[in-house]
């Protein structure tokens, strides 16, 4: 790698940098305070998910049906609460005229207790 090289790759991570923290600031600023809650929910969800992926193969795979359903809670609870946080935001209203906020949370309870039911029962 040549000097210039190198000179432009830190300009760009430096340009980098300057735009996640713009974009974090704006996220912070701009967020109402439940939407914040719903995304820390969402990295808590993934962060779970992540985890449970990494157990299975660092421990084992032995009890496998236990594995996919925690792995499969986790994503469809992903699923579903980035469907809530999209459908109850009110800038999306003109997408979703017909759904209220408290439809989408109904939307969102219903599928959820579904869900639940579906990878309680596939624990066996």
């Amino acid at each position: 790698m040549t000097t210039k090289d190198s000179t432009a790759v830190k300009k760009e991570t430096v340009k980098q940098e300057k735009d996640l923290q713009i974009l974090w600031e704006n996220y912070l600023k701009n967020t109402p305070g439940r939407y914040k809650i719903i995304d820390t929910y969402m990295a808590f969800v993934v962060m779970m998910g992540v985890i449970q992926f990494v157990y299975c193969f660092i421990i084992g795979k032995e009890p496998w049906a236990t594995f996919l359903a925690g792995f499969i809670s986790c994503v469809g609870t992903f699923v579903l609460v980035a469907n809530l946080r999209i459908q109850s935001n009110t800038s999306n209203m003109k997408e979703f005229p017909k759904i209220t906020p408290e439809r989408s949370f109904a939307d969102f309870f219903v599928c959820s207790v579904l869900l639940y039911l579906y990878v309680i029962s596939f624990i066996g």
